[in-house]
């Protein structure tokens, strides 16, 4: 997925590092999501048997991954799109698709919450497996399609309800579908996607976009044709979200989870079978027909 570089929707690389640097100071009250993630990220590297030297976490945020690694005797770049969080992880401050680092640095890539923010995401996977030495092992999740419907309905509806052109609000997302694809066109090998829901409950709209920015998660687009969002839009936001409440007055607002796993190609890796190696034939293995 690359985002939209022509038209009114462009992807602001500066915008985005903006977005993070203000998340810094409050990122501890909205960081479920992505603690979420990092939980679910150590699960399955403790279920892979052989061991790691050197780690980069790419997407740092608060340096909670890093420091899981670490704890398990790993040496850990930690690197972030924003400054404030590469400061405070004594990392590195790159784009994900623009990584500094040398080909083979790391046998181990990890990434939480951010490769959906990413402009060039096939250019930023191509780049995790050219720093991945021979059967390393990247293990990425972030935020995937299908998430925030409420969300996204309430932003469509009150656009509507303004009678001008519906803006683009929230960026695009990507589908396990996709996410397996793309792993497979970066080089990795064993491509793995799955993916996971999580639901949380709001009283109303403004509590989760106030989540959505202390996660540094709104929207990566700028569209400079689209209206803001003034008083009369969110409150149309606001009241189209709240018809979907449970006997509580609260909202489930649910996010898919993609999880990406590859390993960076090398021989000793499984591969197919040499043509014609097979012992049996195909018929020997299909049931034989009955005679009556």
């Amino acid at each position: 997925m690359t985002m939209p570089a022509q038209g009114p929707e462009i992807f602001d690389r500066a915008r985005r590092r903006r977005k993070r640097d203000r998340a810094v100071a409050s990122h501890a009250d909205h960081a479920f999501l992505r603690d979420h993630i990092v939980e679910s990220l150590i699960e399955r590297l403790d279920l892979v048997t052989r061991t790691f030297a050197d780690a980069l976490d790419l997407g740092c945020a608060d340096g909670s991954l890093s420091a899981a690694l670490r704890g398990r005797g790993m040496r850990v770049v930690s690197a972030d799109a924003g400054f404030g969080f590469a400061v405070a992880a004594h990392g590195v401050q790159c784009d994900e698709d623009r990584l500094p680092f040398a080909d083979g640095s790391f046998d181990l890539v990890v990434s939480a919450g951010v490769l959906d923010q990413v402009n060039d995401l096939p250019g930023a996977l191509a780049l995790i497996r050219r720093v991945l030495r021979p059967d390393g092992l990247f293990l990425g999740g972030f935020v995937g399609a299908g998430s925030l419907a409420g969300l996204r309905g309430a932003l469509i509806a009150a656009d509507m309800m303004a009678g001008g052109a519906i803006a683009s609000r929230m960026h695009p997302q990507i589908d396990l579908r996709a996410g397996a694809d793309l792993l497979q066109r970066a080089g990795f090998a064993l491509p793995v996607a799955d993916g996971e829901g999580l639901d949380v409950r709001y009283g109303d709209v403004l509590r989760l976009m106030a989540d959505l920015r202390g996660m540094a998660a709104t929207n990566m687009l700028l569209d400079r044709a689209a209206p803001p969002l003034d008083r009369a839009r969110i409150a149309a936001a606001m009241a189209h979200f709240a018809e979907g409440a449970a006997a509580d007055g609260r909202v489930r607002e649910r996010f898919e989870i993609v999880f990406l796993t590859g390993w960076a190609p090398a021989p000793s890796q499984p591969g197919p079978a040499r043509r014609g190696s097979g012992s049996q034939s195909l018929a020997s293995a299909l049931p034989r027909p009955r005679k009556d």
